[in-house]
């Protein structure tokens, strides 16, 4: 009996050793915010405020084959205060720093975008708008599942600090009609470089996507844009400005139909400062874009976009940190006013991140 029990707990150490050694390495992470927000619009919210509880939760995997090639996925259980069900598909890190994403990929041209700083803190004003002026750079980054993504080694070419990528997406041809746009194809091309001048450090980065969908309504065009970033940054000090430009297919938040949107413009600037466990931030906005109900007509009225923001941030311990942030943004849609989503916001709390 005695060695039918030896056998058995060596054939389940056996198991359990393989199974172990089998599993991809996996680890967690998320965040946990809670605070106070506060809005003030130029309509009929006039000082409200409530609290604001939001929370994160993701799970990676990686392992590494015995050709060196390393293989990492993910997914997000809970976002911002939501259940999710996002997968972000498959990364092929190869041995010689270049990286292949798989399956949601996403475009190359927004992944080489320079960082410009903002204000932070869950501050914005949200509600329903036919305005369709951009908000950021990445407006009109649309893309398919099925694709792929592929960024360059460092120092590419043989010059010092530059980095490239090209991805491209597909997606189902059947075509539809209203709201229902998917994109049929997409491609993009990305550069970065980054060089020192001096005591300061320059990135700047940006590229190209086009977007095609499978809208009957829309002349089978998703969207275009061209994006370019730059920041510099000196000691504690980093300062950058971002511009793009293109046309895409939106769709009206009060009706569900499509609008072609074109002349599609926007320009961001901000700045970082940290001293010590604060950082101070500040950021502006500016996008203004033409909206067509009717698509190859010519637009004649203009939809603008206005944002400053700015934001204090305390490190209270590892993983913790308290902020103050603030914003003002005025919307105009077609040239008119639209008050209940133009005012201010306000934002007070705390981040506790694991």
């Amino acid at each position: 009996m005695k060695k039918e029990l030896l056998a058995a707990t060596a054939l389940v150490s056996t198991l359990i050793g393989t199974s172990v050694a089998q599993a991809a390495t996996a680890s967690f992470s998320g965040s946990v915010k809670a605070g106070v927000k506060g809005t003030d619009t130029d309509g009929t919210a006039d000082g409200t405020f409530a609290g604001l509880q939001q929370h994160n939760l993701s799970f990676s995997a990686s392992e590494t084959t015995d050709s060196g090639i390393k293989i990492s996925t993910g997914f997000t259980v809970v976002n911002e205060g939501g259940t999710s069900n996002n997968a972000s598909g498959l990364t092929l890190t190869f041995t010689d720093g270049s990286v292949l994403d798989l399956i949601e990929a996403g475009n190359a041209y927004k992944s080489k975008l320079a960082t410009v700083p903002s204000g932070g803190g869950e501050v914005g004003i949200t509600g329903t708008t036919n305005n369709h002026a951009p908000t950021g750079l990445g407006f009109a980054n649309a893309s398919a599942t099925v694709g792929f993504e592929y960024a360059s080694v460092a120092d590419a070419m043989g010059v010092d600090g530059l980095t490239w990528g090209i991805s491209a997406s597909t997606g189902d041809d059947g075509d539809g009609t209203g709201s229902s746009s998917t994109v049929e194809s997409a491609y993009s091309v990305g550069v970065s470089y980054v060089t020192d001048a001096g005591d300061t450090t320059v990135t700047v980065g940006g590229g190209f996507v086009s977007a095609d969908d499978s809208n009957a309504d829309t002349s089978n065009s998703k969207g275009e844009e061209t994006a370019v970033a730059l920041s510099a940054a000196t000691g504690d000090l980093t300062v950058g400005v971002g511009w793009a430009s293109g046309t895409e297919v939106a769709v009206h938040s009060s009706t569900g139909d499509n609008s072609e949107v074109d002349g599609a413009e926007v320009l961001t600037a901000g700045a970082k400062y940290v001293s010590g466990d604060i950082t101070f931030a500040v950021g502006y906005v500016d996008g203004e874009a033409k909206d067509i109900a009717t698509f190859g007509s010519a637009g004649s009225n203009v939809d603008s976009y206005e944002k400053t923001s700015a934001s204090v941030t305390y490190t209270v311990a590892g993983g913790v940190s308290a902020i103050v942030g603030y914003a003002s943004e005025d919307r105009a849609d077609e040239g008119n006013p639209t008050k209940d989503v133009s005012g201010t916001t306000w934002y007070v709390g705390a981040t506790l991140s694991f």
